[in-house]
């Protein structure tokens, strides 16, 4: 390892941010196409899940066939990247209605699953003895790619068709930067494919199931706020009568998670995972019930407030990685880390589904509050695995 070259972090972490730049595309074009096709806010929905959808199954049938072991990582990571790209594109040249639209945004959910957890196993192979640092950075890079689609629908452009092209060509760099300039680790490990005896093992562990626990209801929370934070800027902006750019402020707002990423990532060495992602869903918690509350004050004060929340709703994500990698048996970690996120983004969909149903009938500062459960089920769960492993 001492022979690692330095450039090879940096590298990862700039081709997840680029390869996952395509994820809320559909949500950064939505305003526009609502003006063309008449759509109503409730179709954030569907274009979220759509692509919520793709990637748990994509997860899936990766993990079942191994396509992680059976190809060189970095050359899956640059195909489903540039796939991902493609179907991005289509959406400039092929779709006319929400319909077709959706489906592309499932396929390019599928081609995610070997972006994001591909992205993951690359960096294990280079940093297997600093992977809680190391996974702070990739979901820094994560959310900062997830956001880019929205900096672009900030820019001057005429249309939505540019930041297609954008995300599109940012995703197809982020996988030529891979498969050029990162060779396989030397730490690589060839895992097998998904059993399904993996998982019921995995299930019956305690301390699994408490780390997991936490996760489930982070996530119940983060994919909802991210996809809601652009309808509660708008209504911030009817309310107080100022005209703010929503676009560039929703990119803010999700783009600095990933600094608290990166900064939870170095704090976890200091006082371990559990602390940082008990202290985060406890801000968090705190955000959801201020949400109201927040839409009255000033714009300093309310953009401030958002800075905090978009940093606490995410930098416990990498936390919860490291936690299950730790507490999950060592002989099925593969399969375990493959149910909990399966689980994880299902429940996102729920949210999503629920939180954009709700914004036909009820303030959104008000449908911020149904998002409190998921910290409080996380810091319960939490309590419950620092009781069996004080350790941790």
């Amino acid at each position: 390892m001492s022979a690692r070259p330095f450039y090879i972090l940096p590298c990862i972490v700039l081709a997840q941010l680029l390869g996952s730049s395509t994820w809320f595309a559909g949500n950064a074009i939505l305003p526009i196409l609502q003006q063309q096709w008449g759509l109503p806010d409730s179709a954030v929905a569907p274009l979220t899940n759509a692509v919520q959808f793709g990637f748990i199954l994509g997860a899936l049938l990766f993990s079942l066939l191994a396509l992680a072991d059976r190809l060189s990582p970095r050359v899956l990571f640059c195909l489903c990247a540039c796939g991902t790209a493609l179907f991005n594109l289509l959406i400039v040249f092929w779709a006319s209605r929400l319909e077709e639209v959706l489906w592309l945004r499932f396929l390019g959910g599928m081609l995610l699953a070997g972006v994001y957890p591909v992205g993951m196993k690359i960096a294990t192979g280079w940093y297997p003895e600093g992977l809680g640092r190391a996974l702070g950075y990739l979901v820094g890079a994560l959310a900062v790619g997830t956001s880019s689609a929205h900096f672009f629908s900030a820019l001057p452009f005429t249309g939505w068709q540019p930041v297609i092209y954008l995300c599109s060509a940012c995703a197809v760099l982020g996988g030529l930067l891979v498969l050029i300039f990162v060779p396989d680790g030397p730490a690589l490990h060839k895992g097998g494919a998904l059993k399904l005896r993996d998982l019921w093992q995995a299930a019956r562990h305690k301390p699994l199931r408490a780390s997991a626990g936490g996760y489930f209801g982070h996530m119940w929370e983060l994919y909802a706020v991210w996809a809601l934070v652009p309808y509660w800027l708008n209504a911030w902006q009817s309310y107080h009568g100022v005209e703010i750019n929503t676009p560039f402020w929703s990119f803010y707002i999700i783009a600095i998670g990933g600094l608290g990423c990166v900064l939870g990532g170095y704090a976890s060495q200091r006082i371990g995972s559990r602390q940082v992602a008990s202290l985060m869903l406890l801000i968090s918690g705190l955000c959801c019930l201020l949400s109201p509350l927040a839409m009255q004050w000033s714009l300093g004060l309310m953009l401030l407030f958002w800075t905090i929340w978009g940093i606490a709703v995410v930098t416990d994500s990498p936390q919860f990685s490291a936690l299950s990698a730790r507490t999950a048996p060592k002989a099925v970690v593969g399969s375990a880390l493959t149910m909990i996120n399966a689980v994880g983004f299902s429940i996102t969909i729920v949210a999503v589904q629920i939180s954009a149903m709700l914004l036909e009938s009820l303030a959104v500062e008000w449908i911020m509050l149904l998002l409190f459960p998921g910290p409080v089920l996380g810091l319960l769960s939490l309590y419950r695995l620092k009781k069996l492993q004080p350790g941790l």
